[in-house]
């Protein structure tokens, strides 16, 4: 009787561990280079956070790390997530420099007028292998870019090449760094959030963003021009520390695989439509001039940045990117599919 009744005490008290143990609390570090008020947090990760404590019960915590905080620098998104200091990290391809010179391929100028387009093949390229040896060490929740961007100037309206000469213009990435160079203007490294006090005090002519960044970071108010020449675009990476996601019961991994990849790659497009909007309307209430390139200018601009086009390709082929040409025609047939 004694053996029978210590017996089940003993069986009960271990099925309360487990039941204890597999109620546990998870808590995941998401960083995030923009600040906690851009629309990237507020209509995409913040979301994404609560869908994902939705899906497992609560059983998973996210606590986001935004710019400003501890794990927000725009450089140190991906080394933070590679070492485990962070859990999930969503940062900018092109900073630091020379990380990812395959993903980058999709910076390059008049590839892609979408997001949609420009996120759909930067997925399918990670999907196929053409740029997945960039993330070993890393689970790729979603990858994604911008829709064809601007040219904003503070003092000097922008309508052709030549009025470029000069001009310091912040800029994302190695392409667009060597776009701009091309095209007669001294690109400046920077991270976005420094922009609007660089522009304030003078030490930068302009910048290359798209729509919604004129918004998420009041550009408007400093900005006096803008060239609507939809020549680039700028690829962004979301993604989690592998052997954190292994270490995860294997529920709280189908939840996080449930709301990643392609269905969460299929919402940037409409999500950037969304966010440029805002921008449209900031630079509406200013009265300032919106300027298209003309069909003759953007002509000019393609034929100028031809040989652009093939030093940056030989630049990373150097590195050992054999492939990037194969890469750059992949990506401008995906783009012609997902545009058509």
């Amino acid at each position: 009787m004694f053996t029978r009744v210590v017996t089940a005490a003993v069986a009960a008290a271990g099925l309360v561990a487990a039941t204890s143990a597999q109620a546990e609390t998870i808590t995941l570090k998401i960083s995030n280079f923009l600040p906690s008020s851009h629309p990237t947090q507020v209509d995409f990760i913040e979301p994404w956070a609560a869908a994902l404590k939705e899906k497992t019960g609560g059983q998973v915590e996210v606590e986001i790390y935004p710019a400003g905080s501890a794990f927000g620098h725009v450089a140190k998104q991906l080394d933070q997530v590679r070492a485990g200091v962070v859990d999930i990290a969503h940062g900018l391809t092109g900073i630091p420099r020379g990380r990812m010179p395959r993903t980058l391929i999709m910076d390059m100028p008049f590839l892609v007028k979408t997001s949609d387009a420009a996120s759909r093949t930067l997925w399918d390229l990670y999907q196929d292998g053409d740029i997945a040896e960039e993330y070993r060490g890393l689970k790729v929740l979603a990858l994604h870019a911008h829709n064809a961007g601007l040219i904003h100037t503070r003092d000097t309206q922008v309508t052709t090449m030549e009025d470029l000469e000069g001009l310091r213009l912040r800029t994302p990435s190695q392409a667009i760094s060597m776009m701009l160079e091309s095209l007669g203007a001294n690109p400046v490294g920077m991270p976005p959030t420094e922009v609007y006090e660089n522009l304030q005090k003078g030490t930068l002519d302009g910048n290359v963003f798209p729509y919604e960044a004129v918004h998420g970071f009041k550009l408007y108010e400093v900005l006096d021009y803008h060239l609507d020449a939809k020549a680039y675009t700028t690829s962004f990476y979301f993604v989690m520390n592998q052997r954190k996601f292994d270490s995860l019961p294997e529920d709280v991994q189908a939840a996080i695989d449930e709301l990643s990849g392609e269905a969460l790659v299929a919402k940037f497009g409409p999500w950037w439509d969304k966010w440029d909007q805002a921008g449209i309307a900031d630079i509406q209430e200013t009265g300032n001039p919106v300027v298209t390139l003309t069909d003759e200018e953007r002509d000019r601009w393609r034929e100028s940045l031809a040989p652009m086009i093939d030093a940056y390709l030989d630049e990373i082929e150097a590195q050992g990117v054999t492939d990037a040409r194969a890469i750059y025609a992949k990506a401008q047939d995906l783009v012609a599919q997902y545009e058509d």
